[in-house]
């Protein structure tokens, strides 16, 4: 039996010594109130009315039981009060400052079509955890190898005046005779990170390149200026390229790339953005099968 529901009539219709008007009070049909207040007497074994008088006159046991009945049905309303304040609290996300405007504005209107809000918290990898480590955000999307995440992110290498649209051979960067300076590869500060930073650097040691040809940047800005003024290279998605009116590249043989998991206070939280809301995610991260 619905024990608050039953006890809300009964605390209505005790009070109001009618079941009409205790009925209307609780807002169910007369029917309905009789039955549960029945349904309430077999539950405790005792007759809450006495029904010989014209009027719902509570007996002595009715008596007893309607304070903490109406305390019992007080509590009820306030956790339904609680409940609908906290799915009004935002859910603090920490992200990457490299999602597009436009797909966090589509993500936060997906989440709030399921009843969410999200307060979105821009960082990069290693400040988003420590977001989540001081309770500033309630979950983050944190960097995680590739093999372990949720959202792989392909990253290829971007230049403001290479036409040239093949996979490019790291060895081809390599210092020559006859060549008056070695193109650099920026690693933006979203991408340092161990499983990518080191394995570009990997990559570019067994093909000899200077160690200086692969560098981390200070800012991204720094890196895209530096890119349009001379002919080094950004390693970055597709998507990232394109709003930066960069031309992009993958690279040949082994791939790099980006991978997210979520971290959250609770898994209720985490399974938020991993489940109903994983392909508006995808999209901000430019993980691959997301739709852009």
């Amino acid at each position: 039996m619905d024990l608050i529901g039953a006890c809300r009539v009964f605390v209505h219709v005790g009070e109001r010594g009618s079941f009409t008007l205790g009925a209307a009070a609780a807002r169910v049909p007369q029917p309905v109130a009789s039955r549960r207040i029945a349904a309430l007497e077999r539950r405790f074994g005792e007759r809450l009315f006495d029904r010989a008088a014209r009027r719902a006159v509570l007996t002595t046991f009715g008596r007893d039981l309607l304070p903490p009945a109406k305390r019992l049905v007080e509590l009820a309303d306030a956790l339904d009060d609680d409940v609908e304040r906290a799915k009004l609290r935002p859910l603090a996300v920490a992200l990457p400052e490299t999602c597009p405007v436009r797909q966090l504005a589509l993500l936060d209107a997906a989440a709030r079509a399921q009843g969410a809000i999200l307060d979105f918290l821009p960082a990069g990898p290693s400040a988003r955890a420590e977001l989540l480590r001081s309770g500033r955000a309630r979950a983050a999307l944190v960097a995680v190898v590739p093999d372990e995440a949720t959202w792989v992110t392909p990253l290829g290498v971007a230049s403001a005046h290479d036409d040239d649209r093949r996979p490019l051979h790291i060895g081809t960067l390599r210092p020559g005779r006859g060549r008056q300076s070695s193109r650099r590869i920026w690693i933006q500060p979203e991408d340092d990170v161990a499983h990518v930073r080191d394995r570009l650097v990997q990559i570019g040691h067994r093909a000899a390149l200077a160690p200086a040809q692969i560098a981390v940047a200070a800012t991204l800005t720094a890196a895209v200026s530096d890119v349009i003024r001379t002919t080094n290279l950004l390693l970055c998605p597709a998507a990232q390229a394109d709003e930066l009116g960069l031309r992009w590249r993958s690279v040949a043989g082994d791939p790099v790339a980006r991978g997210y998991g979520v971290a959250a206070v609770t898994e209720v939280d985490a399974d938020r953005l991993r489940g109903g809301l994983h392909e508006q995610v995808g999209r901000c991260l430019a993980a691959s099968g997301a739709a852009r």
